[in-house]
């Protein structure tokens, strides 16, 4: 699909992209897989997004709303991808859906499992048409399991994967950690890793395959030491606030000017550092080693705590980066729109939309340095590209598709 540019003010030329020719079939709703299908087209893949008719995906009601009628998760998250309506649960639906998979690379879902199965429309079904296709398919537990039948989202990933009990303090309840669709957005993450490994293995064979992620285990999967500690040794890891478990001081402290940073010493270099910075040299020949600071944390973090709260943000900043200690601003999104890295990283991307007018998206990522990352529209209107979708692809003229409008079809 080629690469132009709509709107973008912080780019000047684009280049193809490096999934160009890949062309994705995005059936999937909210954020999990459709959000494979975003990043994999912030990488020049043609993907297709298909939304019920009339309704479309829920996606577009989720978040902050604008005056063009969908959220700006919405205009964000769909980004690049052209929209077409289909409904898949008609024969007359599911027979253009075949068609448009005899012609594509990857299908995308996350229905229930068992949903696609009822509409004729399984992995092995779609597979005899198409021998090469790859389908991601992310559920709330998997494709198999005594709980793959039952409903679920990121919130309750969380919860079942072990996250949110980590999420907190000590004396209080788990909490939302960080942001309630992570799991989501980790899901889709994972979905392009395996539909990337999944198109090369097609290229190398000439065979497909289906991936199969269930939302928990992409947060499962990111709890670092937790499963092996817990069976060597019995190790049940609760809930610390900012602390991290093996290491002190790690964690987050308020400044004397109200600013809150965080101060990252894994090694015992870094720990040595930041007694220098601090003016106690004498705290790192007393606790020289890792397990001896985490035998004392207490006493520590209330030593950083109280160095931290006797400065303010701008010396805490100067001192620990002249000492070369890791420490960092706790911000939030205000104070990220005003930071000249995020400013000379582009992470932040300048668009105008036809519907919403002047929007700030997040960046894509990762940046590649000869096949980089572009923009090319926000997330369009339910059924835009319908007539160029349809005609392009099935051949169809203006009168079977207002036929198939007639009939609900799309």
């Amino acid at each position: 699909m080629p690469a132009g540019a709509h709107g973008q003010t912080n780019q000047v030329e684009l280049t193809p992209g490096a999934l160009d020719g890949v062309r994705v079939l995005d059936i999937a709703t909210f954020v999990a897989a459709p959000f494979c299908g975003t990043i994999l087209a912030d990488f020049g893949a043609e993907v297709i997004k298909i939304e019920q008719p009339v309704s479309g995906d829920s996606l577009r009601r989720f978040g902050t709303p604008t005056e063009c009628g969908d959220t700006l998760v919405w205009l964000s998250e769909a980004r690049n991808k052209r929209t077409t309506t289909l409904d898949l649960r008609k024969p007359a639906g599911a027979d253009l859906f075949r068609k448009l998979v005899a012609q594509s690379d990857v299908v995308l879902e996350n229905f229930r499992p068992g949903t696609l199965e009822r509409w004729g429309l399984s992995f092995e079904a779609l597979r005899e048409i198409n021998p090469k296709l790859v389908m991601l398919r992310v559920s709330a537990y998997g494709q198999t399991g005594p709980k793959k039948g039952e409903p679920g989202f990121a919130r309750i990933a969380h919860g079942f994967g072990g996250l949110a009990y980590l999420a907190g303090t000590p004396d209080g309840p788990p909490v939302v950690p960080g942001s309630t669709s992570m799991a989501d957005y980790l899901s889709g993450m994972w979905g392009a890793i395996g539909v990337l490994i999944a198109l090369r293995s097609a290229e190398a064979t000439g065979r497909g395959q289906f991936i199969d992620i269930g939302l928990y285990e992409s947060v499962f999967r990111l709890l670092d030491e937790a499963a092996p500690a817990f069976a060597k040794f019995g190790i049940v890891r609760e809930r610390m606030g900012p602390d991290t478990v093996n290491v002190v001081p790690h964690s987050h402290y308020q400044t004397g000017s109200g600013e809150w940073v965080a101060i990252a010493c894994t090694n015992d270099k870094m720990f040595t550092r930041l007694c220098e910075v601090m003016g106690q040299p004498d705290l790192a020949r007393t606790y020289v080693t890792a397990p001896d600071r985490v035998a004392h944390r207490a006493e520590i973090n209330a030593k950083v705590a109280a160095w931290v709260g006797n400065h303010s943000f701008d010396e805490v900043m100067e001192r620990t980066r002249v000492g070369e200690v890791p420490c960092g601003p706790v911000y939030s999104i205000k104070d990220i729109f005003s930071d000249p890295h995020y400013a000379e990283r582009e992470n932040l991307l300048h668009v105008e939309d036809e519907r919403a007018g002047a929007l700030v998206l997040p960046s894509a990522v990762p940046k590649l340095s000869e096949t980089p990352a572009t923009f090319r529209h926000a997330g369009r209107a339910l059924g835009a590209d319908n007539a160029d979708v349809l005609s392009e692809l099935l051949g169809l003229g203006p009168d079977e598709i207002a036929a198939l409008s007639r009939d609900g079809v799309i």
